[in-house]
């Protein structure tokens, strides 16, 4: 599917052949060892090291206002997102939409088994790589007919973005065409819970630009 990127009012519409979601991104690692500890105690389990860089279907990317998932037990994660186009890179902003009843089981089907929206707008690696640790990264749920907060911070709290980039090596999955990575997500603010209606926010306190993007979930029955 053809998504309808843009960067600075030039349309960039995209398809891409390959998608990696990195997980275990942050660089306190106390704060990485106690979230695997406080999962192990849910039954997730734990990863095999850190960070890890998870391939998922290209296809599951969509910058539609609405995602379809099984049961009630899903949510999201919003994350900066890297996108690599004819070989330039380029700054987004994604949802790693997660099934958490899934996600006992297996990390990776979690991750696999639900839709990433994004937001369509980009912003050229080199007009904020300077800076990347100021960007504000923000997200909300509706909870109980109000949106609350959901998770503040800044990108600060991932590890550099281009270190992320170069371990993981999304370049080579370039040369086989455009392809994306979203790169780690901060912890909520309440803890971890499904909500029907998602916003995020990628915020540029230098220049104050913004990328948004809203979305919304409609579960489909589980049928046993």
């Amino acid at each position: 599917m053809e998504l309808p990127f843009h960067s600075a009012g030039k349309a960039m519409p995209l398809s891409p052949t390959a998608l990696i979601v990195a997980g275990w991104t942050g660089r306190d690692q106390a704060a990485i060892a106690h979230h695997i500890e406080e999962l192990a105690a849910l039954g997730v389990p734990a990863p095999s090291s850190t960070p890890l860089y998870y391939r998922a279907a290209a296809a599951l990317l969509t910058t539609a206002p609405m995602i379809e998932v099984v049961g009630p037990d899903t949510s999201g994660e919003a994350e900066p997102m890297i996108v690599i186009i004819d070989g330039q890179s380029y700054i987004g902003l994604a949802s790693d939409h997660t099934d958490r009843a899934l996600e006992a089981h297996s990390v990776a089907l979690s991750k696999q088994i639900c839709a990433k929206p994004c937001a369509p707008e980009l912003w050229p690696w080199e007009t904020v790589a300077d800076r990347f640790d100021d960007i504000a990264l923000d997200s909300w749920i509706e909870d109980d007919g109000a949106w609350v907060a959901y998770q503040s911070g800044t990108l600060a709290a991932l590890r550099p973005l281009a270190t992320l980039l170069e371990r993981s090596r999304l370049g080579d999955l370039a040369a086989e065409g455009s392809c994306a990575m979203l790169c780690g997500t901060l912890p909520t603010i309440g803890g971890v819970r499904p909500a029907a209606r998602f916003r995020m926010r990628l915020r540029d306190p230098a220049s104050g630009r913004e990328i948004t993007h809203s979305y919304e979930t409609r579960a489909l029955p589980k049928i046993a």
